[in-house]
């Protein structure tokens, strides 16, 4: 069997695998066999072969993960809008109790809610901001 069908059926599993897994990083490999495959065909040795697949596969994989990097990541799911509807949703806060939560009422149900900023100790009454939620408590910041 000739080196560059090797290749070829190597590149295809790798991206089987990939399919199987959900890994990006292995279809970026698999270009490196791709390349190994073209390069066997081109008719350079074992050395060539291999340095091919390494530099192709192994620069796919680094130019990938700078990529990635780059990208803006995303909010961890509790200040996700895409995860929690109400993330962003106005409510008024009539009062503060003295352990710093407030006992709001929201869609038809009470909930506790904590201020984002507790710095300060005070906190004003009024309209607020849903910043977060964790667990059955809203998170509020000041509008």
């Amino acid at each position: 069997m000739a080196e560059s069908t090797l290749w070829w059926i190597s590149a295809g599993v790798m991206v089987a695998i990939e399919l199987a897994t959900g890994t990006f990083y292995l279809l970026m490999l698999s270009i490196g066999m791709a390349a190994a495959a073209l390069a066997a065909h081109l008719g350079m040795g074992l050395t060539g072969q291999l340095m091919t697949a390494a530099v192709v596969g192994g620069g796919a994989v680094a130019v990938w993960h700078w990529f990635k990097s780059k990208a803006p990541q995303a909010e961890p799911a509790n200040a996700n809008r895409d995860v929690h509807i109400d993330i962003g949703e106005s409510i008024e806060v009539g009062h503060w109790n003295s352990d710093g939560t407030a006992t709001v009422k929201y869609r038809g149900a009470n909930w506790t809610a904590l201020p984002a900023d507790t710095t300060g100790g005070y906190q004003p009454t009024g309209a607020y901001r849903i910043k977060q939620m964790m667990g059955n408590r809203l998170i509020l910041e000041k509008l």
